[in-house]
């Protein structure tokens, strides 16, 4: 799967969460900790960014006042409107942007984003939120704690019979000032975690580099996204992930789909339940807090699992095709002149088949996309028309299917 279908899945997933009647206390977040996180949208047409200023909180828009868009070489300014809103359209996707305001001699500045293909961005830039003033001084970092907080949760999905699981956390630095960790911010993805990546919206002090997923300090006042993916291969119906994190988890919050005989487990849950939002089932599974590097092991069973029967008896077939193959091979090397030349065809052809009957496994296991297996397809087919129109017309050649 992709990064753009992963960002897809995401905010269809994240829409229907919405819905669940969650029973951890849910609290309106504060709007420092949104300053400057771009949001892709529908909402807000292809190529546009909508800037919204607000002084403090989300209610008191700040109207009539200049907001900029350094969006790759262009720099344009507009003007809030009476929502407190600035609109830039026109952006090509791709193109690297971020905004900024001064407000009260208070320099607010986003996130760097990358304009995307099918979605406006929206983001709100706070007054008023702790930034730094010109003239004042920044505060150093000093040794502190932070945790995992916030609606930090675990979601796993399916794609067919994979799994793809995503860390939707919140690292909160509960005091007023930047602190460095004591200890290092790294942790390891599950065993067995493939193509793992960071998410629109995370933070780019999180980065993730195969398993090793790492976060660079100071942490400052407030929540830190770190929003990351990853799939899982088929492993039949029962697997168990443990995963350990570098700082405490406030409250443990992990949600599956529900598809099938599914259901999830955990030491660390006191209560695992199945609950509906916008008509899809899930089960979501609360817990207490979980110390640092303390292992959270999550069972599943139940999983969906496709028969392998097709995909063994391909590989069969591949095998007697290669033996064949070989067959021929050893064969020709008895033959002389038209014999060993049309020997020679034989062996390619069936070369050509086990190529073409390993790109049908291959497509059917969903480890090649659609359109590289259409082109790899037409490639092999057309190779062996030329092999067929050859075999015709060598001497000796019989029609072969």
């Amino acid at each position: 799967m992709t990064i753009t279908h992963r960002l897809l899945r995401t905010a269809l997933t994240l829409g229907a969460f919405a819905a669940l009647p969650v029973t951890a206390a849910a609290q309106m977040p504060d709007a420092r900790q949104m300053s400057g996180i771009p949001m892709p949208t529908s909402d807000v047409p292809a190529g546009s960014v909508s800037v919204r200023l607000v002084r403090g909180d989300l209610a008191n828009n700040i109207v009539g006042h200049r907001v900029e868009l350094h969006a790759g070489a262009r720099n344009e300014a507009a003007t809030t409107d009476g929502n407190g809103r600035a609109l830039f359209s026109g952006l090509p996707p791709g193109t690297s942007a971020h905004a900024m305001a001064e407000v009260d001699g208070q320099r607010i500045e986003s996130q760097t984003f990358t304009v995307p293909p099918d979605a406006g961005v929206r983001l709100v830039l706070v007054a008023g939120g702790g930034g730094p003033v010109a003239g004042a001084t920044v505060p150093a970092a000093s040794p502190g704690e932070v945790v995992f907080a916030g609606d930090s949760r675990i979601q796993i999905e399916f794609d067919d019979d994979a799994l793809e699981v995503f860390y939707l956390f919140d690292l909160t630095n509960p005091s007023s000032a930047p602190v460095t960790p004591k200890t290092e911010l790294v942790f390891q993805l599950p065993e067995g975690a493939e193509q793992a990546a960071m998410l629109e919206g995370s933070s780019t002090q999180a980065q993730v580099r195969g398993r090793t997923v790492s976060i660079t300090g100071p942490i400052p006042p407030g929540s830190l996204p770190v929003r990351l993916a990853f799939s899982l291969a088929p492993a039949g119906p029962e697997r168990t992930l443990v995963q350990q994190l570098p700082a405490p988890w406030a409250q443990v919050q992990v949600i599956m789909t529900r598809a099938g005989a599914a259901r999830i487990s955990s030491p660390q849950f006191a209560n695992a339940n199945e609950m509906a939002g916008d008509g899809q089932a899930f089960i979501l599974g609360t817990g207490g807090a979980l110390p640092a590097n303390q292992a959270l092991t999550l069972a599943l069973s139940g999983l969906p699992s496709r028969s392998r029967w097709g995909r063994n008896v391909a590989l069969g077939l591949a095998v007697l095709v290669l033996l064949a193959g070989a067959w021929a091979a050893m064969s020709a090397r008895n033959a002389t002149g038209d014999a060993a030349r049309r020997a020679a065809l034989v062996d390619r052809r069936d070369r050509l088949m086990a190529d073409l009957v390993r790109a049908e496994e291959q497509r059917r296991a969903g480890t090649i996309d659609e359109p590289r297996h259409a082109a790899r397809r037409a490639e092999l087919v057309a190779q062996l028309e030329r092999v067929y129109g050859e075999l015709d017309r060598h001497p000796g050649a019989t029609a072969e299917v």
